[in-house]
């Protein structure tokens, strides 16, 4: 699965921690990431991160522009909801992509966490659920 992570400045750490807390886990899918997000993450658990610019560079829009190509599967965005920065207008567009495209989503680190468990189960295999093969 290709994952990506956002993480708003306040929130970085707490994106690290859940990252070496689930290392192995994430280490057999495709990470993508915000710039310092991914800088941060691949430092300290040695992942191989795919970077994009910055958050407020852009980096959250490359991030959609995969989600809507489908290149995206499961998002796992740590937003700071005490002190929005100015890149709040561009977190709605990117969730109701998130919405159109069936992407799961978490902005928490309880959410991330069933997500990642949901991952190492095997349950987030909705793909196959929503778009079914054709045995024709």
């Amino acid at each position: 699965m290709n994952i990506a992570l956002i993480a708003h400045d306040k929130k970085k750490e707490l994106m690290v921690q859940i990252c070496i807390a689930y290392c192995g886990i994430l280490s057999k899918h495709n990470i993508f990431a915000t710039g310092t997000t991914g800088k941060l993450v691949a430092e300290a658990t040695g992942l191989k991160v795919h970077r994009f610019l910055a958050g407020a560079q852009g980096g959250d829009q490359q991030i959609g522009a995969r989600i809507a190509y489908n290149e995206i599967d499961m998002l796992l965005f740590f937003r700071d909801p005490v002190s929005p920065g100015p890149q709040e207008p561009d977190i709605q567009p990117l969730l109701r992509l998130c919405d159109m495209r069936n992407i799961p989503v978490a902005t928490n680190v309880a959410t991330a966490e069933v997500l990642i468990h949901g991952l190492e189960r095997g349950d987030l295999d909705w793909r196959d659920i929503v778009n079914p093969k054709s045995n024709a």
